[in-house]
Parts: structure tokens; sequence; C-alpha cells
């Protein structure tokens, strides 16, 4: 089996499955049990000034029977005593030598910082994460995403952990600013170890309409909280590569946001993540999803021949690349296998209302239709009713495509219910390949 255990900036671990700093981590006897079941570190909750939290604090959006799609929070850090958190990393670090304990931090002055990373560093902690992501309670404060959105202070603040730190430090990133690289570079100017993202996103989950109270409701008033889960994985890929592509970012990156299986695990390794960090899975279905996680990883990397963790790292990065510079003569179209087809017809009426209009029907057979069932039919559409053949073979409505019309777009592929029906394949005949920086450079755009 593939090695797994990783190296980020220093900080070694049997894996590269963290807990991500929130509930999960919250204290020494969580860190432990989540170790036992096979995490590789774990990402302290937030240290800071004594903090008093409200109730309620979750609220979650459910999509098609899927539950806690996305998550929002107006939790802020820990509201246990320092002096209790300090006495609990000690005994997790003094049982599990091995495993990576690496603690949040957020507060205000250069005192306090000077103050929390001794302590912190007293205690046995392998690294620290500074914490200017939080986008509520806090970031009113002066702290959290407020310093993650001005550069300079981002800066200077790491100047000082960087002052103080014995250990390894990682610099955790908002995702409310206009452009990642901002921060990020201002982190590699004040000396950072490494980068954590992202953090949650500003948000509001939604309103009781009913009582029209914003949820969650404490005492039928909210305000704005982080939205993480699922439904963040593809704001946190895009703004993890657009670190690890840019040579300005030499320092190794902790991925967060959406990780809820092995393969989201992979996808961020191979857009440069080298340790991986999970909060909401955890909440949702607890500590035991890392062992699907390293076992779907360690047969990913054993079928891809790869020996360790580390060589998927960054591997698709050489196919992220600037819109300009993409292939403007590279064309596929969209194919439907009749043999597969159950005849619901929502394709057709995605490419007739929703993209190009070259998906048309006709009535024929369709051999995925059996039995009695109508199979959903939409009803929107002015359809034949069903004829059966035998007594059971369904006769419906057959989608087939204009290829001469087809753009290519995939939106059939992305809603038909079957799997591998709709396949997108690449026109033949194709000229060589042009961007269209090429165009501009040639004077032909």
């Amino acid at each position: 089996m593939a090695d797994l255990s990783i190296d980020m900036c220093g900080i070694r671990s049997p894996n590269p499955f963290w807990l991500a700093s929130g509930p999960p981590a919250n204290s020494g006897e969580q860190v432990m049990r989540a170790f036992d079941a096979g995490w590789g570190g774990a990402v302290w909750k937030t240290l800071g000034e004594p903090i008093v939290n409200v109730s309620s604090r979750l609220g979650s959006i459910d999509y098609a029977g899927s539950r806690m799609v996305g998550l929002n929070n107006i939790e802020l850090i820990t509201d246990r005593p320092l002096e209790v958190n300090f006495k609990e990393i000690y005994e997790v670090k003094k049982r599990y030598p091995n495993h990576a304990v690496i603690v949040s931090l957020m507060v205000e002055s250069k005192e306090d910082w000077r103050d929390i990373i001794m302590r912190s560093e007293d205690a046995g902690a392998d690294g620290l994460e500074l914490n200017f992501g939080c986008p509520h309670g806090m970031c009113e404060r002066g702290m959290g995403s407020s310093v993650g959105q001005e550069p300079a202070v981002l800066e200077e603040i790491t100047a000082w952990a960087k002052e103080f730190a014995n250990t390894p430090v990682l610099i955790k990133l908002t995702p409310n600013v206009g452009d990642i690289l901002d921060p990020g570079l201002a982190a590699v100017a004040g000396g950072a170890d490494g980068l954590s993202l992202i953090n949650t996103i500003k948000s509001l989950i939604g309103v009781d309409l009913d009582t029209l109270a914003i949820l969650p409701s404490v005492r039928a008033e909210s305000t704005n909280g982080g939205y993480c889960g699922p439904a963040v994985k593809p704001i946190a890929l895009h703004m993890v590569g657009a670190l690890a592509r840019d040579s300005r970012i030499p320092i190794p990156i902790s991925g967060i946001g959406g990780i809820s299986d092995w393969r989201d695990a992979a996808e961020f390794l191979a857009l440069g993540s080298t340790s991986l960090q999970v909060c909401t899975a955890v909440m949702h279905y607890g500590y035991r999803i890392v062992e699907d996680m390293i076992d779907g990883l360690n047969n990913y990397l054993d079928e891809k021949g790869m020996a360790s963790v580390n060589d998927l790292i960054g591997k698709a990065l050489p196919g992220f690349v600037e819109w300009g510079e993409l292939d403007l003569n590279y064309q596929v179209v969209a194919k439907i296998d009749a043999d597969t087809c159950i005849g619901c017809q929502l394709c057709y009426v995605a490419c007739l209302d929703g993209a190009h209009q070259c998906i048309h029907t006709h009535q024929g057979p369709c051999a995925a239709f059996h039995g009695e069932s109508d199979h959903g039919m939409n009803p929107r559409l002015e359809v034949p009713p069903p004829v059966r053949h035998n007594g059971n073979a369904l006769l419906a409505m057959v989608p087939t495509v204009d290829e001469d019309e087809c753009i290519g777009c995939n939106l059939c592929a992305l809603v038909c219910p079957v799997p591998d029906c709709i396949t997108m394949e690449e026109r033949p005949g194709a000229p060589g390949r042009e961007s269209w920086n090429q165009r501009v450079a040639r004077g032909l755009a």
C-alpha cells in the first residue's frame, strides 16, 4: 500500500487527514478519540480571549433529499478556559507523539500573540495556525477575517508570530476577498511556513417563512455566519489551486472546504494541498469516516502506481490555466445511447430551454422501458400516450442529437439520470490547437 505519511512544513503526521479547527477538535477527549479512529492530525479549536457563545448556532441547507449539503454557523472560538485547553493539549501530545497537534490562535495585541504562542508551544503544539478567516463575531472586534482582508495587517501579525514562534506557523485565509493571492502573498511576505484555506464564507442560511426569523435564530434575531460543507468545495478547490500554481507561493498548503470522502481528498491533493482538514463531514457522520478516506486514497494511489501520497500533490496543476490559454479548436458533441435511455426527456427539455436546441425527439423503442411504469415521463411534454408491445415493452420518445448544432456544453450529460447514457465525445478532424491569446498575438482577435 502507498505511504500516506506527510511532512507539512516540518509538521509530520501518519496521513494527510487532519481535523479542522472547529467543534470536532474542541477538547482533548475528542481529539484522542479521533486519533484512535485513524486521523493523522488535528487543528485545535481556536484559542483566544474568553468568549461567550450564543444558542442556537447552526443552520443548514438540504437539497434533493440530502441533508446538510451546506452548513452555516454563528459559533465563535472556544469558550473553554485557556488553562483547561493547554492541559488537554499537553495530554494529547504526550499520549500520541506521532500525530500532528496544531493549535489555532486568535488574539489582538502583539503582547497577547507572544503570550499565547509561548503557552501553546509549552503545551507541546507541533505547529500554530493563525485564524485570519472567521467571518462573524470576531471580525467585528478587529480579528478573524478583518485581518485576512487587510494584507498589510496580515503580513505584520504573521511577522509577529514568526518572531515569537519556534514551531511552524500556518496562516488560515478567508475566502471573503476579491483575489486570494493578495492575502496569500502577504502571508509569504510575513514569513509564514504554510497556508490553510479556505475558512468559511460569509452568509445568511435562510429565513423561516412562518415567523420571518432569520436562521439560526437567537430569540427571533440572527446575524451573518460562516458557510461550509460540500457546497463550498468548488470555491475551495479554486482558491487552493490558484495559490499552489503561483510561483510566488513557495510554501505548502493545507486544504479545507467540503472534503467528505477520499475522492474529495484526492482532488485537493492533486490541486496542491499537502494536508487535508475536515470539519463538517465529521460533524455530520462522525470520526469513523476517516477509515473509508484512508482505504479509498490508498486504493486510488495503488491503481495509479503512486508509491506515496506526495506523488499526487499538485499533479493536476499543469492543467489549470487562464481562459485565454484554452484550445478554441477543441470540440465535443453529445452522444446518446438508446439502449440505456429511459426516455425521461430531461436532456431534451434542458437543451431546448437552457442550452442550444440541438436535441430532438421521435417515437421509437426505448430498451430501458419495461413493465407497467411510465418511468417518470415528463407531464409538461406533449408526448404520445404509452404504447405497450407484447405486454411489457414501452414505446417512448427517444432523443437524438443534431451534431452539427451541438456546441458541446455538457448540459444534457449533466442532467441525465442514467450513468454514461450521454457521453461527450471529441469531434474528429478538428484543426490544430489555437488559443484566444494566440489569436490576439496574430492580430485575429
